[in-house]
């Protein structure tokens, strides 16, 4: 009777298991999705499971203002589709759209993204020598304050002297 009932639950998973149907899946990008790039890429490489047809295949390329840096030239080989690109300037996401078509299946579509981070260069500037300003001997306003000061401390010490001699003369 166990023999019996497990031989018809592996029938009954076997004839009742969802079925998936065999579509064309994406295997491989370069770049690869989410990837950060120091260097720009040429071109970008989308890889399906199935082998892809010459024609009705579309894939885009948007900088991350949204404008369109890919070339236009799509080239279909196989399984593999590539579209070259423009040179990259902007840093940022970049967004690629894929719409892929393979014999007898329904399209291929997404997208994908990918960061350009353009290096940055810092520039080493040579020290410039800085000129320490030279004194001038010749002030004439700072020596008139010094010797106005000179001559009031020569007042108040006469001043001084003549109220202590006062101040003596009367005891």
């Amino acid at each position: 009777m166990k023999k019996v009932s497990v031989i018809a639950i592996v029938i009954g998973a076997i004839f009742f298991a969802p079925i998936s149907a065999f579509a064309n899946t994406l295997v491989a990008t370069s770049p690869l999705p989410g990837a950060t790039l120091q260097s720009a890429p040429s071109a970008v490489t989308i890889t399906s499971e199935l082998a892809l047809m010459d024609a009705g295949n579309e894939v885009s390329v948007t900088d991350p203002t949204g404008v369109r840096v890919d070339d236009g030239a799509l080239t279909i080989d196989g399984v593999n589709a590539v579209i070259g690109l423009k040179q990259l300037v902007k840093t940022g996401i970049y967004t690629v759209n894929y719409s892929l078509l393979a014999e007898n299946d329904v399209p291929l579509v997404g997208k994908f993204t990918f960061n350009f981070a353009e290096p940055t260069v810092v520039a080493t500037v040579a020290p410039q020598p800085t000129k320490s300003p030279t004194p001038s001997g010749n002030n004439l306003g700072t020596t008139i304050f010094v010797l106005g000061l000179l001559a009031a401390a020569i007042v108040v010490t006469i001043a001084l002297s003549l109220y202590a001699r006062k101040l003596y003369r009367d005891q």
